[in-house]
């Protein structure tokens, strides 16, 4: 039987657990488990170009379509082991500012960063940036469920993915040609849709009284 290798698109379907316990699926049995409301939508990932943990990724190598599997990965191939660095200390008045009562156990977003309150004493509150799964050995159940072989979903894929929001898009030979309105995204990931893709990435530019024209990026 054929199987994967890097540079494969495959949709996958997994359990993560940390200590036992499931803190991230895409199984929609098992996030009722835990309570976790997640989108019935297919996960389609591109192995090697880092859509996963590092050692997840590494995983999806070798594998057979549709037969189950179970990992182990240490916290290097995981999440990461736990920087000392990322604890700080930080004045009461910084939360009071933004009408937060800090708790010691309490999880907050700064600009995109998940973080733990540890201690509130005083003034000061400690407060740990550290991911929750670091220093953590973590266990995945997954299965390959299909190779993906059409473009269109390798590319709706990578948008997912890289811009958390889709653009459209018209494919012509060795070229992909997308709407003016993903101009800012793909300035900054042109070059990476180029290399997984093997095609050539334009933009469609559309100006008043005029022909559409095509704004190539060029890539640094």
């Amino acid at each position: 039987m054929e199987k994967t290798k890097k540079n494969d698109f495959v949709e996958i379907e997994f359990v993560g657990r940390a200590n036992g316990e499931i803190f991230d699926t895409n199984i929609k049995k098992e996030a009722e488990k835990i309570n976790l409301k997640i989108e019935e939508k297919p996960l389609i990932v591109c192995i090697g170009q880092g859509m996963l943990v590092r050692g997840f990724d590494k995983e999806l190598e070798d594998k057979e379509v549709g037969k189950e599997y179970h990992i182990n990965l240490s916290p290097e191939e995981a999440f990461g082991k736990r920087n000392p660095s990322l604890i700080k200390i930080m004045p009461l008045k910084v939360f009071k500012e933004k009408n937060i009562q800090p708790a010691a156990g309490l999880m907050l977003n700064f600009d995109g960063l998940l973080a733990k309150v540890i201690t509130v004493s005083g003034g000061r509150v400690i407060v740990d940036f550290n991911n929750p799964l670091s220093g953590k050995e973590i266990e995945y159940d997954f299965k390959i469920k299909r190779k993906i072989q059409d473009m269109k979903e390798k590319i709706n894929a990578l948008q997912d993915f890289f811009f958390k929001k889709r653009f459209s898009f018209s494919i012509k030979e060795k070229k992909i040609i997308f709407a003016e309105e993903s101009k800012p995204f793909l300035e900054i990931f042109s070059k990476k849709f180029e290399e997984i893709l093997k095609k050539k990435i334009e933009i469609e530019k559309k100006e008043k009284g005029k022909e559409k024209d095509k704004d190539m990026i060029k890539n640094k």
